[in-house]
């Protein structure tokens, strides 16, 4: 029924005992959300909840603030708070779009208040330079998936891009403007953000794309079959698949994921006297609040304090 992949297409108990309901609940998940990521976290979130109420009795229409409430601190007991947080977004989104459906007469989960919870430092891992520099060498260039491999993660460290957005990208995305290589990538919100390419991430476009045979139509990063590039992109839990072993190729500890990259190339911009506000154009952020979760520029003054510690 869905016009999307990746969520489970399975009606959640709630909504079965009345068709309307069940019309308004595709409609909101197929009509309403744009963004599969957020399609697909809110799906899970009202999954777990509908769960919860079948194992309390409760249909839908019976559902009041003090059950969502309830909901809530039962989740905080084997959840983290911005999980919690999620899923009472969610429910709220959910509800509301009922409310407006006329499937129920108010939203329940709008008095109940979430857990308090604030971030001032993000939590992905990061790179050292000299660590980013030795996973970018380590990657050899005997074979096509190896070009392949070496210009996906340049790409998301020299324009601080989402893995999202850089599966999505065809290699007309890549393009020559003013004699420089440029990149055009497809980001949330579509937003579209066009930027030069580094002349490292430019060399390592060209051989790839070179290699390849790539057609401006074809996926810049496809997945691959029998050693030959596929038609179709690769998938991104393959490319977490592929950064992990290549880190561990190049002997990198750290258990990075594909959002490091993000996090390192924000770093190592602002350390080397980026400014802020031309980090948060790069990564396509609303608020440099949170661009300036990426930056770990603390994390070595708080290793040279803690080495004045002598014993």
């Amino acid at each position: 029924m869905l016009p999307v992949q990746a969520i489970d297409t399975a009606l959640p108990s709630l909504f079965l005992a009345n068709p309307g309901d069940a019309r308004s609940f595709w409609e909101y998940f197929t009509a309403h959300i744009r963004n599969a990521n957020t399609r697909r976290a809110y799906f899970h979130a009202v999954r777990c909840f509908s769960a919860w109420c079948r194992s309390n009795g409760l249909a839908l229409a019976a559902i009041g603030p003090m059950h969502v409430a309830a909901y809530v601190e039962g989740m905080l007991q084997s959840h983290s708070k911005p999980t919690v947080k999620q899923h009472l977004a969610a429910l709220r989104a959910l509800f509301d779009w009922l409310v407006v459906r006329q499937a129920i007469p108010t939203n329940p989960a709008t008095p109940v208040r979430g857990p308090r919870f604030s971030q001032r430092r993000g939590k992905t891992p990061v790179l050292h330079p000299d660590e980013m520099r030795a996973l970018l060498d380590s990657i050899g260039t005997a074979r096509l998936i190896d070009l392949r491999d070496r210009a996906l993660i340049a790409l998301m460290a020299y324009t601080f891009a989402r893995v999202g957005a850089a599966v999505a990208m065809t290699a007309g995305d890549y393009f020559v403007q003013g004699r420089r290589g440029w990149v055009r990538l497809q980001e949330k919100g579509g937003k579209v953000n066009e930027m030069p390419c580094h002349h490292n991430l430019e060399q390592f476009l060209e051989e790839w794309i070179a290699q390849a045979g790539l057609q401006p139509g074809d996926a810049l990063f496809p997945g691959f079959r029998n050693d030959r590039p596929a038609r179709t992109p690769m998938a991104q839990p393959n490319v977490f698949l592929m950064v992990r072993r290549r880190a561990a190729a190049a002997g990198i500890r750290t258990r990075i994921n594909c959002h490091s990259f993000r996090a390192t190339g924000i770093t190592t911009y602002l350390k080397n006297g980026g400014r802020l506000e031309v980090a948060q154009q790069m990564a396509g952020h609303e608020s440099p609040r949170t661009t300036e979760l990426y930056d770990r520029r603390s994390d070595a003054v708080a290793l040279d304090e803690v080495e004045r510690i002598v014993y």
